[in-house]
Parts: C-alpha cells; structure tokens; sequence
C-alpha cells in the first residue's frame, strides 16, 4: 500500500491592480512604503504613475526611486494603457471634481478619504488566512492611522478602552499618551463616569451605533477645552470585525468643527435677519394699503374745500368788482386753501415716509416721537370707526437705540389691531413711561375690544396663527411684533380676557 503523500498547498495567483496617485506628497510615500511589503493577501497593487505640482514631494521623490513614472500634469496618467484607477491623495475637492470630469470612461477615481482607504485595508484583512498575516495588518493600519497627523484618531475597544491615539489626539485632549492609554474614551473626552448616550440625553455615542449595526456611525459631540469656550468635534466610527462578524475594534476619527458651526450659526442668524427685513417690510406695505384706504376721504374732503374756494374767487373775478370785501374774502379762501393744502401735503408725506423702504439703522430716538408717528397715521381711521383715542406720553423724552422704521411697524401692528378688534367702536388708551425698578421705557396699549380666548394667548405670537377669519389676515402681524421688539433687547407680554379687550405691554432698554 502506497504511502500517502501530503498535499502540497498553492497559493493563490494574485488579482493585480494598476494604480496611479495623483498628491505625491507625505500620504503617498507612506502608501508606497506600504505597498513594497505585499499586505494583501490575494491582490496585487502596482503603483504606475505619480503626479504631483511639487518635484521635491516627498512620495514624488520616493517614486522616482522605484522606477514609477512622475508627471506634474494629471491628464498625463490618463494616457497610461491598462490603468485600472486612480487615487487622489491631494485632499482637494477641486482635483476630485477634475478628475472624475477628464476621467477617460471606464476609470475608477478613489476619493482620498482614511477611513476608506482603512475600511478597504480591514476588509482584506478578513480574507487573510493566516493569524500571522491578520497580526501585521493591523500593526500596519495601526502604523498608519499614527502618521495622519491631522485628525484627531483613536482605537476604542468595545468596552471603550482606548488602545491606540495619534499625537493630535492626544494635542486636543490636553493629555500624554500614558494618560490616555487604558483609559475610557467617554473619561478622556467628556469628563464622565458613564457613556455618553447614558449620561448626556439626546447625545448619541457612535460607538455604541457601530457596535449595534456593525456599521460606520457620525455624531457631533461637545468635548472638554481648556479654553473658556466649548469645542465641537465631528467624529466618524468604523467598526472592525473578526472572521466571525464580531466587532473587536473601533476606529474613531474626530476632526474640530467648532468654527465651522460657529460660522454656520452666524450666517444663519443674519439670514434670519434678513428674513425679518423682508416680512417687516411686506407687512409695512400692508398697512400702506390700510392707511391708504383710510386716508382716501381725509384727502379728498380738503380737496373739496380747495375747489369750493377756487370757483368762488373765479366768480369773484369774473364779476370784475374786486372790492375792499371780496379782497378781504380773498385772504379768508387763501388762508384756509393754504391749511387745507398743508394738511394733504401732511398725510401724503406721512404715507410716502412710511413707504419708504431703508437699511435697519440704529440709532438714538425718542419713543414718544414714534407713537406720536403712529397715531398721526392712524387718527383717521379711528375717528371714522368711532374710536375714542386716549394718549398718556411720558413727560421726559424716552431715548432708546433702535430702527425707526421697524418701532414704527411694531406700534402700527399693535394699533391695528386693537382697531379691528372693536368694529362698533370704543377706547383706546397708548400710554409711554419709564419703570422705576428697571430705568426700561415702558409702552401700553390697551383696547376694549373682543379680546383674545385664554387658549389662543400661548399662540399669538407665533407664525401664521390668527384668530381672524381666513382671507382677513396673515397671521404674520403679532410674530414680527415679538421678532422687532427682541431685535430691540425688549420684552412684550400681553393680557387679555375674551369680550374685555386686550392690553399688550412693551419693556425696552433706554440709553
């Protein structure tokens, strides 16, 4: 009987992979470095072609050395035959976007990302077949996660053990590597005793995510600064698992985000403001058109008087007998033309200086003058609605900081409403004062009108909420109201009792 003879096992043949880098710089040497060792198991990665703006990058230089062509033109690279991809180590958006443009068809672009390139790298561990070759990739990916000097990185173990850190890790947290190491990751950079899902409400722990999907998880988290101000950090987790599926690591990748958001919360608040601008504005051109329509029969009644008076002096004139009692007649017409003419030249000013639209300016004005505004606009109506107006002004001037144009606005809003709020007629008081515990000018208005329903008052000042039938208003008029008036650094609150009327009570800091 034969003896049998042992197997002899092959190794598989290596799938190759022609690659070109585009970013010759500290990354690609290390990739390069990387590559002379073979880590993959069954593929094959030949770098073909390096192309940087820079002859003395540090991957450039390394290139030359091993015989890989250089090019500082990365349209260049497109002309090698057989290339299978190109990797774009530059971190510029820009060189992506042109490579993915010029890309001939059929050429793969990989976007320079770590976590990706790390992700690939554990993949192929999990084909590796021996406990040998799995022992030096991750002594590899680890190696290389140390030399990314610009993210802040770490491996966490499950429980949240903190294995490995690079030196911009260990720069933010303030801490050395012998601190760090062992450590929990939720003690390091939050200061607690507990995750921080578990301690801090409404913060998710992406580490606990990639532990529950297996899967890559993103959160923003607010970490410990010696600074006065808090930092942000953006972290991204990757999950690695064994030949079983199981996750044995983490790797955390966090990056400071802090200007970023404080940058985006700036632009945010200024595009609020300028939101507010255009609705103040529009609700002004609103009122406009109330305060034309009332305004209408107070302009055409001195228009009457003008004309009564001009057709009598022409009969006068016509009779050719300007005698000492037509001259004096005369006087008498000009005189009361000329009171009548000022008073239209008075509203129309008024119309067109309220129409007019203009940059928020700030700057110091009296709080009576702009009621006193206000209630010139608005007189009229009042008087046809059989409106009884009572006004109480401070006796000394009320000087506060702010936008004429928006005080006005608000005041408009308030009065407004109190009209439509008593059709049939009624009072309405607007009195100006100053807080004797605060210094903080003080204004009322009070009306004795419908009121507001005691579950409508929590909404009044929010967008789009009315009490008016559809079609007779926005909804807008009381949220630009509160919007103007914190604008202002004031407070406003209103009291109000359905059928009793509603009195709405402004507070805003003075000079």
């Amino acid at each position: 009987m034969n003896e049998k003879t042992k197997p002899v096992t092959q190794s598989p043949e290596k799938k190759s992979l022609r690659l070109a880098i585009v970013g010759g710089g500290k990354t690609c040497k290390f990739f390069l470095e990387f590559l002379k060792n073979e880590p993959f198991y069954d593929l094959l990665i030949k770098p073909v072609a390096v192309c940087d703006i820079d002859p003395k990058a540090e991957g450039f230089l390394l290139a030359k050395e091993m015989g890989i062509y250089t090019t500082n033109n990365f349209e260049d690279i497109f002309k090698i035959t057989d290339l299978d991809s190109v990797l774009e180590l530059t971190g510029s958006r820009e060189v992506l976007l042109e490579l993915i443009r010029l890309r001939p068809k059929g050429l793969g672009i990989v976007e320079h990302n770590i976590s990706r390139v790390l992700r690939d790298l554990f993949i192929k561990d999990q084909r590796l077949k021996s406990a040998e070759k799995q022992v030096l990739l991750e002594k590899t990916a680890t190696d290389f996660l140390i030399q990314q000097a610009n993210e802040r990185i770490a491996i966490l173990s499950p429980n949240f053990l903190i294995i490995e850190a690079n030196e911009a890790f260990l720069r933010a947290a303030g801490k050395s590597k012998d601190e760090v190491i062992g450590a929990h990751c939720y003690e390091i950079t939050h200061g607690l005793s507990a995750p921080c899902s578990g301690s801090q409400p409404g913060v998710g722990c992406p580490l606990i995510e990639s532990l529950r999907t297996g899967e890559s998880a993103h959160a923003i988290h607010q970490h410990l600064s010696s600074g006065e101000n808090p930092k942000y950090c953006d972290l991204v987790t990757y999950p690695l698992k064994d030949e079983d599926g199981e996750v044995v690591r983490i790797i955390e990748v966090g990056r400071d985000v802090t200007d970023e958001l404080s940058s985006r919360w700036k632009d945010r608040i200024e595009a609020i403001k300028d939101d507010l601008k255009k609705l103040i504005q529009e609700d002004r051109m609103i009122s406009l058109g109330k305060l034309v329509a009332s305004s209408v029969h107070e302009v055409n009644n001195p228009i009457q008087g003008l004309l009564t008076f001009s057709h009598l002096m022409r009969d006068i004139l016509d009779e050719g007998n300007l005698s000492p009692e037509n001259v004096e007649k005369f006087k008498k017409f000009v005189s009361l033309m000329s009171t009548e003419l000022e008073r239209c030249g008075n509203i129309i000013s008024g119309l067109l200086s309220f129409s007019r639209q203009s940059e928020m300016a700030p700057k110091d004005i009296d709080m009576n003058e702009i009621l006193e505004q206000v209630i010139a606009l608005t007189r009229h109506k009042m008087e046809i609605q059989d409106i009884e107006l009572r006004v109480n002004f401070a006796s000394v001037p009320l000087i506060l900081n702010g936008d004429v144009n928006q005080l006005q606005q608000c005041f408009l809003n308030l009065i407004f409403n109190a009209i439509e709020a008593m059709p049939e007629g009624g009072k309405l008081y607007v009195k100006s004062g100053r807080d004797k515990s605060t210094g903080n000018a003080l204004v009322e208005i009070r009306d004795t009108g419908s009121g507001i329903a005691e579950d409508d008052l929590a909404h009044i000042f929010d967008p789009f909420f009315s009490t008016k039938p559809e079609g007779e208003g926005t909804g807008l008029g009381l949220s630009i109201v509160y919007g103007i008036v914190k604008n202002h650094g004031g407070q406003i609150r209103v009291e109000s009792e359905k059928g009793k009327g509603s009195t709405f009570l402004l507070s805003f800091p003075v000079r």
